[in-house]
């Protein structure tokens, strides 16, 4: 009996060991070449400006008066994605003709020099519109009829902490008749640009 247990003993031995012998042995791993993606992305530049509110404004004008204030405020949004490099965005109000900011069509006219923007909101004060005029040293080039005049309404310094950002300005308006005192009974209107400059 003690011969059979290590007969069947030895057996089992060369049994596990032809076992071992033929399991394969563990495989490396086997990795493949590399494969690369470009991904490009692009964010343009952006500038714009709406006006969100007193896109039209109507006046009551007395004559020889110097305070004829607007119906309502207008609001300007200005809004802005910018590249490095980029100092400032100012706002600006401009008519295309300093000399008839308002016209009645039979050639009586309310000058730019009478017309003022108060601006609030945007580190400008606002001005009459014709505080700037076409040609001038500093004016955006946007302001190029020659007869063309407007003011600052907007200043926004800008810095690595406000390149994509926007600015609100509130405007509210006035027309001086003194200027004009035999300013004549009738509707006059006119158009005002508001248009903004990132600088240089």
């Amino acid at each position: 009996m003690k011969k059979a247990i290590k007969f069947f003993s030895i057996l089992t031995v060369l049994a596990m060991a032809l076992a071992i012998a033929t399991t394969p042995a563990a495989a490396a791993a086997l990795n493949s070449n590399v494969g690369t993606v470009t991904l490009n992305a692009s964010l343009p530049e952006s500038l714009t400006v709406s006006v969100t509110g007193g896109a039209t404004v109507n006046f009551t004008l007395a004559a020889n008066t110097a305070a004829n204030p607007g119906s309502t405020a207008s609001t300007i949004k200005t809004a802005w994605v910018l590249a490095p490099g980029r100092t400032a965005v100012t706002v600006w109000a401009w008519v295309a003709n300093g000399a008839a900011a308002l016209t009645d069509g039979a050639g009586d006219n309310i000058a730019a020099s009478a017309v003022t923007a108060a601006a609030a909101g945007s580190n400008s004060a606002g001005g009459a519109l014709n505080s700037v005029t076409s040609g001038g040293a500093g004016v955006p080039a946007f302001i190029t009829p020659a007869a063309a005049t407007g003011v600052q309404i907007g200043n926004v310094a800008i810095t690595a902490a406000n390149r994509a950002s926007s600015t609100t300005t509130t405007v509210t308006w006035n027309i001086d008749t003194t200027p004009t005192p035999q300013l004549p009974a009738a509707t006059y209107t006119g158009t005002v640009n508001i248009q903004a400059q990132a600088t240089p």
